[in-house]
């Protein structure tokens, strides 16, 4: 089948996932006084101002928009134990609640889950197949903070990794690459896939900003996944150039040498210079650049078949800015949704001295991965 293009999964209904009375990721009570416009960081603004600015640009015109059914009971036990989504269904169906840490949810919240599971799990499937040549895949909730039996950081199911299992079992793939650019460390995905080959697990994430317990450079695998787990932790402040340094060094030769069927990126838009829950100065340009460097790698390695699964990102005014551009360099499309806030964000990256400092630890880091772990 020849490919056709770039996807575009998306649906309405992800947007009514609602989550409980915090401040940012406070509980309201006590001294927390609650927001004017109050719950999580983590709501549906973000997302759908994406799709607001890709209508208006013109730029979904040129994907193919789709939707997908829900990820089915099975599907979802390929990851999770049957206890947990008995819990989670039965939680749901009295009007929700919440089961893990920061992971609230209304009435019908399993069903929304589940859905946001299965837009990933379709994106994989069409790209796998050839349906597609890339796909972007709009979940929401997120996933890559869920455990097998412990939903946490706004994730309520695995979703890239319940995809993946998906695929798996219908025997489309045999070698994953899981990249995770989110700001936070890919957590769950990393746990669920770590004794195991057959996946390598990639986190580039701001150090000890969350989890506070995970993602040290140390963490490579265990039994027959070691070594095919790789956690890059930058530190605050790292900006646009070590971001890109990092993929040149770090992430590009890992995949070399890894030889994946598919690249999937856990593309979280939380490193920007705007995120209330990050200190990262990433731009829209650098998701920009990033995307171009994983799309070479991607053509050179695998046939170009590439999925990006949304994950966080809390700026609602600028995560559409650095989707949008993501989205155009997946499509190869002549649209620009211009940045507004490029040239401030230039001025306000780390100076020449601090950005060799980075690239020094970057360094470091490179050398410690060209070396057998244990």
């Amino acid at each position: 089948m020849m490919a056709q293009g770039t996807g575009f999964f998306f649906d309405e209904k992800c947007f009514w996932h609602s989550g409980g009375n915090y401040a940012l990721t406070l509980p309201v009570g006590d001294l927390v006084q609650p927001l004017a416009a109050g719950g999580l960081p983590e709501s549906p603004e973000t997302k759908r101002r994406l799709k607001n600015l890709m209508d208006v640009t013109g730029l979904s015109a040129e994907l193919h928009l789709r939707s997908a059914p829900a990820a089915t009971d099975a599907m979802l036990a390929r990851v999770h134990p049957s206890d947990f989504l008995e819990k989670f269904k039965s939680v749901s169906d009295a009007g929700g609640g919440e089961i893990g840490l920061r992971t609230p949810f209304g009435k019908g919240g399993y069903e929304i889950a589940a859905l946001s599971a299965g837009l990933a799990t379709e994106a994989v499937r069409a790209v796998a197949t050839g349906d597609l040549q890339n796909a972007y895949a709009l979940s929401r909730p997120p996933g890559h903070h869920c455990l097998p039996d412990w939903p946490n950081g706004f994730c309520l199911l695995a979703n890239i990794a319940i995809a993946i299992e998906e695929a798996k079992a219908q025997g489309l793939l045999q070698k994953v690459v899981v990249l995770d650019w989110d700001v936070h460390h890919g957590n769950g995905t990393e746990a669920i896939f770590y004794d195991r080959d057959d996946v390598l697990t990639i986190s580039m994430h701001q150090e000890h900003n969350y989890p506070l317990d995970s993602g040290d450079i140390t963490d490579r695998g265990r039994d027959a996944g070691l070594g095919a787990n790789i956690n890059i932790p930058l530190p605050p402040g790292a900006g646009h150039n070590t971001y890109l340094y990092a993929m040149e060094q770090i992430v590009l030769p890992a995949l070399k040498a890894y030889q994946p069927d598919m690249i999937i990126v856990a593309c979280g838009f939380d490193a920007s210079a705007f995120d209330p829950l990050s200190r990262m100065l990433a731009s829209a340009d650098t998701f920009r650049q990033m995307t171009k460097q994983i799309m070479r790698a991607a053509e050179n390695l695998c046939d170009g078949k590439l999925v990006l699964v949304h994950e966080g990102g809390y700026s609602e005014a600028y995560v559409p800015f650095c989707g949008h551009a993501v989205i155009e360099e997946l499509a190869s499309s002549d649209i620009r949704a211009e940045d507004p806030m490029a040239a401030a964000l230039a001025k306000r990256q780390p100076n020449a001295r601090v950005e060799a400092f980075f690239a020094t630890l970057v360094d470091e880091m490179a050398k410690t991965f060209a070396s057998p772990p244990g």
